[in-house]
């Protein structure tokens, strides 16, 4: 057998004299930006400790904001407007007071809001990623100094966090999503493609937003997840409509305040509170919808994409779609777990902010031999517990966000009573005559197949099934056959056997995986978060590659020659 071997020629060092060689020159765009190293790490958490300075500095805020009923306009290109859609953010602890008159923007608005972040558009991407990536540090550093507060008042009044839960979310979350943004925006700009010979031919890669604008629509839960949504893509050229929730209305327009005092130009984020179909009415019938960054419900984000899909003919770009949906986490125990450990994360995870986070532990895995010693340790913390209002600091947890909420996790314990499967451990109280309240809840549900342990709660309630010791890899497999979603999801045991075997198991199961840990409180930069699955598009905010989905690379190949023959060599 004859192997020809054929060598690469490189036309552009070939002796061929057609070629003919151009004084070298360089392309003096973004291309070759250079912006100063710079090295960050998370925002450290305060303690608040009693008589601490910084328990005073929030005491003095929240007095300061649960006193006034704050008056929060629609943003557009920094002018404030109003409608004739009033509406109010009460506090859910006590929902007889209110915290923030708000307006929903009419279509006339939201299309005026489209059309002013089309006209900011190019030139907000001219800026200089360097000016950009001062922009969100000085936003960081707002955050976390003169506005800190402020945001945890406004967050623990509007969105029922305690003091602990409110500083990781809108201090130290909040200040982390903007930094390491920044940083992983530096560290893109580094890659560039070969280029054999620089003299001759240079290639070069440069990020580009997309032409369009983004909507973000975020959640009540997480004050930082409502800045980051609207925040990152503008870091990469973007202009962006931002729809937050009504339950965070004030802590979220204070946050827009923040980007706009660290220098984020009008018109650039336009904030648009408005009721949830109008708004996604008016951005999925838009020809220049480049992308809905969103966080919610599963429903609502399977809504907005059949909405795109069925208007792909109208649309300039195909619309980058990244959410994030919620879970059914678990926690799985094996025999050799300890089971202090075990016990101490499962309550956290559970019912820390109410269970009202996308990663909470809402179904429990454990081993019969094991369950009587979980069980009485568990119950021990739960009869400890004080669930209250956020204002006294040795609360742990305390109402659930409003009555729409109150009613749908009712349903779920409602539904415990009523099925013989099922056994209320702990918890059931409920109870609105002053706020939302709902007590944490165990049950015991001996039925795989029951709703409890694959419908979405996103509240207190934490169903618990007991398996046998032997029936180890069984079980497992149905950890992620009972449910659609994948977001997180964590193991418990000292036998390195079961672990390895386990995370194999579970290797699809869920976005964010813990060993030993809960499945609560993945931190920026360290554990970009995100899930498959119904649970979303896995994007990783937090991560390297979020910024990624938010820009339109170009590829840009310059010569230093002028050709003069269109023969290539083989022809003679």
């Amino acid at each position: 057998m004859v192997v020809n071997v054929i060598k690469r020629v490189n036309l552009l060092n070939s002796p061929i004299k057609t070629l003919q060689r151009l004084p070298p020159r360089t392309f003096t765009t973004v291309v070759s930006e250079k912006i100063e190293d710079f090295t960050i790490s998370n925002e450290p958490l305060l303690s608040y400790l009693s008589n601490s300075k910084e328990r005073k500095a929030l005491q003095e805020s929240l007095a300061k904001l649960s006193t006034t009923c704050y008056n929060v306009p629609i943003v557009i290109n920094g002018q404030e407007f109003t409608s004739d859609h009033v509406k109010s953010q009460v506090m859910p602890f006590d929902h007889s007071k209110s915290l923030a008159k708000y307006y929903w923007a009419t279509p006339e608005l939201l299309n005026k809001a489209i059309e002013t972040s089309l006209e900011r558009r190019e030139k907000w991407e001219q800026v200089p990623l360097k000016e950009k990536i001062h922009i969100f540090l000085r936003a960081a550093d707002l955050v976390a100094t003169k506005y800190r507060y402020d945001l945890l008042a406004a967050t623990m009044l509007g969105q029922g966090k305690t003091v602990f839960q409110a500083e990781i979310d809108a201090a130290g979350e909040f200040a982390d999503f903007l930094r390491f943004n920044a940083f992983f925006a530096k560290e893109m700009i580094k890659y560039q493609p070969i280029s054999e010979n620089p003299s001759v031919l240079k290639n070069s890669f440069r990020y580009r937003g997309i032409e369009g604008f983004i909507a973000a629509i975020s959640p009540f839960n997480f004050t930082a997840i409502g800045g980051n949504l609207a925040s990152a893509p503008t870091l990469m050229g973007n202009v962006v409509l931002w729809k937050p929730s009504d339950t965070a209305i004030l802590s979220n327009y204070l946050s827009f305040k923040i980007l706009q005092e660290a220098g984020v130009p009008p018109g650039v984020i336009n904030f648009v509170p408005s009721d949830g179909p109008v708004f996604g009415d008016s951005i999925t019938s838009s020809r220049w919808l480049a992308g809905i960054n969103f966080t919610g419900s599963v429903g609502t984000f399977k809504h907005l994409w059949k909405q795109t899909a069925s208007n792909l003919d109208v649309y300039l770009n195909y619309p980058r779609l990244v959410g994030e949906c919620g879970g059914k986490n678990y926690h799985f125990v094996h025999s050799s777990a300890d089971v202090v450990n075990v016990s101490v994360n499962s309550i956290r995870s559970a019912f820390e902010y109410s269970g009202q986070k996308c990663s909470a532990c809402s179904r429990l895995y454990v081993p019969k031999s094991k369950w009587p010693e979980i069980k009485s340790e568990m119950l021990k913390i739960i009869n400890e517990m004080k669930v209250s209002s956020p204002l006294e600091f040795d609360s742990f947890t305390s109402s659930v966000i409003d009555e729409k909420a109150f009613n749908r996790i009712r349903g779920y314990i409602d539904h415990a009573r009523e099925s013989s499967s099922c056994q209320i451990i702990a918890g059931g109280e409920v109870d609105k005559s002053i706020g939302y309240f709902i007590k944490p809840t165990i049950i015991e549900c001996n039925d795989l197949n029951d709703r409890l342990f694959n419908e979405e709660i996103f509240g207190p309630v934490l169903a618990v099934y007991q398996y046998e010791d032997s029936n180890v890899q069984e079980t497992l497999r149905q950890v992620h056959r009972n449910t659609h979603f994948a977001l997180t999801g964590a193991i418990f045991g000292q036998d390195p056997k079961f672990l390895q075997m386990a995370a194999e198991e579970l290797k699809m199961s869920a976005g964010n995986f813990y060993i030993n840990d809960k499945s609560t409180g993945a931190v920026v930069g360290q554990q970009p978060f995100g899930g498959s699955r119904l649970s979303g598009t896995n994007d990783k905010a937090g991560g390297p590659h979020y910024l990624l989905r938010w820009t339109s690379p170009q590829t840009i190949k310059e010569s230093f020659i002028n050709q003069r023959e269109w023969k290539y060599p083989y022809m003679t």
